[in-house]
């Protein structure tokens, strides 16, 4: 390895060491109360390191969110073999739930915790998190178009069972549904698809 091979990796290295600190921080102290002399404290670097691989901590969120959408967009990518649009949309809402709970914390600071949001300052700071949501919004689309869903205005639908997902699998991260035992929610949650796509679908 050359030793501008070695100084790249050692880069990307200090940077995970970072967002694994922050990550870490941002869940057990929360977002506001974390500082990036506390990051440093945490990797054992000084301040001024952190600094030249992040502006601040805000840029940090953003990075450890982008990390989240990846890997919620790489498990969407399955969807393209289902040819059918409503099972498609089923599909499309599991693997955003299963998503959820088998990533608790990644979710959390990608969709609950409380913080700013000036990192974004672009549209296209959000282009992967606008990714994931224009693929269920272009399903929703299809099913309008083949006469699935009782629905005509595919944005508010698309939005109306975003926040149905997400109000769900909140609710448990947050651990609100103690009447729902633990070994059951999987369950819960197929029946909730289930309830809601004969809601919504046509035929």
């Amino acid at each position: 390895m050359g030793s501008a091979e070695r100084k790249e990796r050692d880069k990307q290295e200090m940077r995970e060491m970072i967002l694994t600190a922050a990550k870490n921080l941002f869940i057990r102290e929360g977002f506001e109360h974390v500082t990036i002399r506390r990051i440093a404290e945490v990797i054992e670097y000084s301040p001024a390191t952190v600094y030249l691989y992040f502006t601040d901590k805000d840029a940090i969120l953003c990075a450890l969110q982008e990390l989240g959408f990846r890997e919620l967009y790489k498990r969407q990518q399955v969807l393209s073999v289902i040819k059918d649009p409503a099972e498609r949309l089923r599909a499309c809402g599991k693997i955003y739930m299963e998503f959820a709970m088998e990533n608790q914390e990644w979710y959390d600071l990608m969709f609950i915790m409380r913080a700013p949001m000036k990192a974004f300052d672009t549209p296209e700071d959000w282009n992967l998190g606008r990714d994931t949501y224009e693929v269920l919004r272009s399903i929703i689309v299809e099913c309008i178009d083949q006469g699935y869903l009782k629905a005509r205005d595919p944005q508010i639908a698309c939005f109306a069972l975003w926040s149905l997902m997400h109000g769900v699998v909140s609710i448990f991260i947050r651990d609100r549904a103690p009447m729902i035992p633990k070994e059951h929610r999987n369950h819960v949650i197929d029946g909730i698809l289930d309830f809601t796509m004969a809601e919504l679908l046509e035929k």
